[in-house]
Formats: structure tokens, sequence, C-alpha cells
């Protein structure tokens, strides 16, 4: 995932290449978490299972084979992703590099394990602004 203009301080000056080493070397392009593959396109469904064609088999989210096969309704649903891969940090800590603390993530993996982080700094501007209401133009209405 690109790094904002803004955030590019928190990184260090090597990210590329500390990022290239752990998606690449480590993870041997592949996600860490379901296994897709690196620049490939793939048809996957709206819950997470997507079709391994290196395999011939349906994977879940977390790359295991699926032991029933999708139902005609659930392909009817199909689409295709071109996956890319990005180095996440498991804490959410930019300044923290340690090789224990970077994970190579697809879209979606990366997406899933940001999801509480992003819900906290969510509430979190939430309360800001309802607090600075209150400070300056007295309770808080909602639109």
């Amino acid at each position: 995932m690109p790094i904002r203009r803004e955030h590019r301080y928190f990184y260090p000056i090597d990210w590329p290449q500390l990022s290239a080493t752990v998606r690449f070397q480590r993870a041997g392009g592949a996600c860490e978490t379901c296994g897709r593959p690196h620049g490939r396109t793939v048809y996957c469904l709206g819950d997470g299972r997507w079709w391994d064609a290196a395999v011939g088999a349906w994977r879940d989210g977390q790359g295991r084979t699926l032991r029933a096969l999708p139902t005609i309704e659930d392909l009817g649903a199909i689409r295709t992703t071109r996956v890319v891969l990005a180095t996440a940090h498991r804490d959410h800590d930019t300044a923290n590099n340690a090789d224990a603390n970077l994970a190579a993530f697809c879209q979606r993996c990366h997406v899933n394990h940001d999801r509480p982080e992003h819900q906290r700094r969510r509430w979190r501007t939430l309360f800001r602004r309802r607090a600075m209401g209150d400070l300056f133009r007295g309770h808080y209405s909602p639109p």
C-alpha cells in the first residue's frame, strides 16, 4: 500500500528495501496469512474464499484447502482481483521494524489486520470533534 506523503517521515529511509526483503525473500512472494501469490489475478468470493490455480483447489481466508466446494449460488458472486503484497507492522508502530513485527499481507488480509486500529482511530477522531464542538459551540448536536 502506498504511504501517504504526510506519513513518510515515520518510516526508515531504507523502507522500500526492507519491505521487499520481507515480501519476497522471507514470505516467498505470497501472503503470510492466506497464501495468495503476489502479482497474480485470482478468482475470489466475498467471504474470502479464493481459487488457487497453482494447486487447482479452492482455499479459505486462512489459506487452507476447502473440504466442500462452493455452491452454484456462491459462484454467481465470483470476481477477480489482482493481488498486491504490502508489508504491515503487526503492532501498528512504524518505528518498530523488528523482523518479528513485520508481515507480508495481501490487500484483504492487510485491511482485516488494520480494522481494529482504524475503528479505534475513527472513534478517537469522532470523540475529539464532539469535544471541540462542546468547547466552542456548546453541546454537540449531530447533523
